[in-house]
């Protein structure tokens, strides 16, 4: 039996919204045995927008049973059926959730007669239930209500009954089959094509523009996971709703993958990539001579045509590297704009020896400086090294004088010891602080896989 099932709702994901109406069908494959309608008090204020779509006013339902009243009822009628809808991860959830508020545990084998369309009747321009009743001259009357929308998918679904010449309905309800699970616009092709490797992952939209970008260990897996964890929150939902198409790119190990997503987020601005997606200031220390001719350090933001000797993601990481050059280099704190007391509680210990009040000659002074600016210009350079794509070849990750640079693909029989021959093999990528900051990282925790190299 199928439980062909429609609901109204307050708005697009279950954890934050309510049901206003269901109608359920009972359907033998030939005819309907058994119906029930009914509206539903969602226990909080329908929009003006979905009034205006469904018909449904918050006076409607004011009266109307909540869906506690009626889950026993819901429930008789879906155990033990097939779970029939249009979009049918979109009324599943809400149903399932539902359900498991009010204390009953549903899980059922469902069908998506999106998905199912698009196999049977290939080449319509649009498979929404309005343009198919269209396209398949269905009588579909009181659009966009419970009852006239799930008197259309019968009649639809009996059609897909009666044209499955592949036994496509059989194939989709197997447990191995992920179907059920897919975005109803997304190809089971583009599925099927995804490796069981390290790598990233993008979701695109009707338009193809990308909505998402993730990492994974494991592609299939991490994708698969996406839809198949009968989550009720906004993201799965926009997911289902939006997603069209998925490809990929294997990246050869999980840092590599980290740092491409990092990168991509950064590039493409994806809408529902909620982490990263922030505006970096990019902080600098910078050099200049003053009036007495001393030299002087500073932190400030970068700015075009300003003498950069290293460049920070935070403020207070460029403060820090300061701090420190002051230090090693017994430099005037005062004459590096660093607030003394703050210094001190820094765990340093100032060492002027007068500089800030001219009783240590410039060209004295400006000799240390000089030094600390040479240091800070010879960073090191270094390869992270690891396992490739392929077994013939390495992945390799090139930080040059203490920035990322790039990361790519060499032959395993290739030995590479000076920074600048790095540079052939591998694609440069835009640094930006979480890149940073996972290199260092992982570069501290497996110095095994690190080739300090020569510049």
């Amino acid at each position: 039996m199928y439980a062909i099932v429609d609901i109204e709702t307050t708005g697009s994901y279950a954890a934050a919204n309510g049901i206003t109406e269901i109608c359920i069908q009972i359907f033998d494959g030939e005819k309907v045995i058994e119906r029930f309608d009914s509206l539903v008090n969602p226990l909080q204020s329908i929009s003006p927008y979905i009034q205006a779509m469904t018909g449904i006013t918050n006076e409607m339902v004011v009266s109307a049973p909540t869906f506690d009243e009626i889950a026993h009822r819901v429930y008789e009628l879906l155990q033990d059926n097939i779970f029939v809808a249009h979009n049918v991860n979109f009324d599943y959830s809400f149903v399932r959730s539902q359900l498991q508020y009010a204390g009953y545990q549903y899980d059922a084998q469902r069908l998506c007669t999106v998905r199912l369309s698009r196999k049977i009747f290939p080449g319509f321009q649009s498979y929404s239930l309005g343009r198919l009743c269209q396209s398949l001259q269905i009588r579909h009357q009181n659009q966009h209500r419970a009852g006239g929308d799930t008197d259309a998918t019968v009649i639809l679904f009996k059609k897909l009954l009666e044209n499955d010449k592949d036994g496509l309905i059989d194939k989709s309800l197997k447990r191995a089959s992920k179907e059920q699970v897919l975005p109803p616009n997304v190809p089971k092709t583009d599925f099927d094509k995804l490796p069981y490797t390290a790598g990233i992952y993008y979701f695109h939209d009707e338009k193809g523009n990308v909505v998402y970008v993730g990492k994974a260990k494991n592609i299939r897996y991490r994708v698969s996971s996406h839809f198949s964890n009968n989550s009720s929150g906004r993201q799965r939902q926009n997911f289902l709703r939006y997603v069209y198409s998925i490809s990929y790119e294997e990246c050869g190990t999980e840092l590599m993958a980290a740092i491409k997503e990092s990168s991509e987020i950064k590039r493409l601005w994806p809408r529902f990539n909620a982490s990263q997606k922030k505006k970096e200031d990019l902080y600098a220390i910078i050099s200049y001579e003053d009036r007495s001719g001393y030299l002087r350090l500073a932190v400030d933001k970068v700015k075009r045509g300003a003498d950069i000797l290293g460049s920070y993601h935070h403020i207070e990481n460029a403060k820090a590297a300061l701090r420190q050059l002051v230090t090693d280099f017994s430099l005037c704190p005062k004459m590096c704009f660093l607030n003394e007391e703050l210094f001190e509680e820094k765990g340093h210990q100032s060492v002027c020896r007068g500089a800030c009040t001219g009783q240590e000659a410039a060209s004295d002074y400006n000799l240390r400086v000089l030094e600390a600016i040479e240091q800070l210009k010879n960073q090191p350079s270094f390869a992270i090294i690891d396992k490739g794509v392929d077994p013939e070849e390495k992945s390799c990750i090139l930080v040059w004088k203490g920035r990322f640079y790039g990361m790519g693909f060499i032959g395993s029989d290739i030995q590479i010891e000076d920074a600048a021959s790095f540079k052939d093999y591998v694609i440069p990528h835009k640094e930006n602080s979480a890149i940073t900051n996972m290199l260092f990282n992982y570069a501290k925790r497996y110095p095994q896989k690190v080739l300090m190299l020569r510049q």
